[in-house]
């Protein structure tokens, strides 16, 4: 049995009135205000008796009032204290466990400090890519897989069969890769701002050099606008651009940085990165508008948090 905290909304005890989103491993950016409290039961308060009313003068029929509305408090105290004692035995006539984080976990307020660790996939569904931290959901395509793991620590999908990249023939390329994050390190919040900051960088990961410096493709010799507009994602409303760019090696290929708020928390900014190669070897261009139409929030109650058929490649 783990002894880790579930993932959750915790109280933020830096900042009153406030949940955080505990990922089960580390704190991340997302907050929301606290829900609010039920409002508690117990006895009204004593109301003296209005004069004229009949039942006795003011004093003696407060009096008589007030020790009603007591007794009756102290029924209801007595009814709720023995309802919570029935409800904390099992059928076995003892009491049971507790609920919440073990107490060797992590405690709400602890940790702040760490390292945020990328999204993970959720789900056991092979055809949905889930990136719980962004509350979001989506389709894999036919002969694409989600892969344990990655050099890159992005939430990552990409298409199953590799080949021999053209520039590193000791290297293994993919000729499609679709990854999510959220937008941390910039001070940039409108959509369309972050998309034509990020597509360089987009654009530089999949072609230019990869992850340990290797150019295996060459590098990228040039590049040419093929889009930059605003987009529908999720119901919320984001921003692409989109490149072809040409390699010293190989066919090349396309990219594009879509980006809009997240559906969760904070609504801090997503970023999902397509790089798709060029050549009849590559998926079909029009695949990026596919898996763009088909993310979802993970609450979406129409997919059951999911997406609503498979995407041909």
């Amino acid at each position: 049995m783990s002894n880790a905290t579930p993932p959750g909304w915790y109280p933020d005890a830096a900042i009153p009135g406030t949940e955080r989103w505990w990922d089960g491993t580390a704190w991340t950016a997302h907050t929301r205000p606290t829900a609010a409290v039920p409002p508690r039961f117990g006895p009204p308060e004593p109301v003296a008796n209005a004069p004229g009313n009949g039942g006795g003068s003011a004093a003696t029929g407060g009096a008589t009032r007030i020790v009603a509305l007591a007794a009756a408090g102290l029924v209801v105290v007595g009814a709720a204290v023995t309802g919570a004692l029935l409800l904390g035995r099992g059928d076995d006539g003892g009491t049971r466990p507790k609920t919440g984080p073990s107490s060797s976990a992590p405690l709400p307020g602890a940790g702040r400090n760490t390292p945020k660790p990328s999204p993970t996939p959720a789900g056991s569904d092979p055809k949905v890519l889930v990136d719980q931290l962004n509350g979001i959901t989506l389709p894999i395509p036919d002969g694409w897989e989600k892969p344990r793991s990655t050099v890159d620590e992005a939430l990552t999908m990409r298409t199953v069969d590799a080949y021999r990249c053209p520039g590193d023939s000791s290297d293994f390329c993919y000729h499609g890769t679709v990854t999510t994050r959220t937008a941390n390190a910039t001070d940039l919040t409108s959509a369309e701002k972050l998309a034509e900051q990020d597509i360089t960088a987009a654009a530089d990961s999949a072609y230019e050099e990869n992850i340990v410096g290797d150019r295996i493709h060459g590098g990228i010799t040039s590049h040419r606008q093929l889009a930059s507009e605003a987009v529908s994602v999720a119901g919320r409303t984001g921003y692409r651009v989109r490149w072809r760019v040409t390699t010293g090696k190989g066919p090349g290929g396309y990219v594009q940085s879509l980006v809009f708020p997240s559906t969760v928390g904070s609504e801090s900014p997503v970023i999902v990165r397509y790089a798709f190669d060029a050549g009849p070897d590559g998926p079909p261009l029009s695949l990026m508008d596919t898996i763009t139409e088909g993310i979802r929030p993970i609450d979406d109650s129409a997919t059951s948090g999911g997406v609503g058929s498979s995407v041909a490649p």
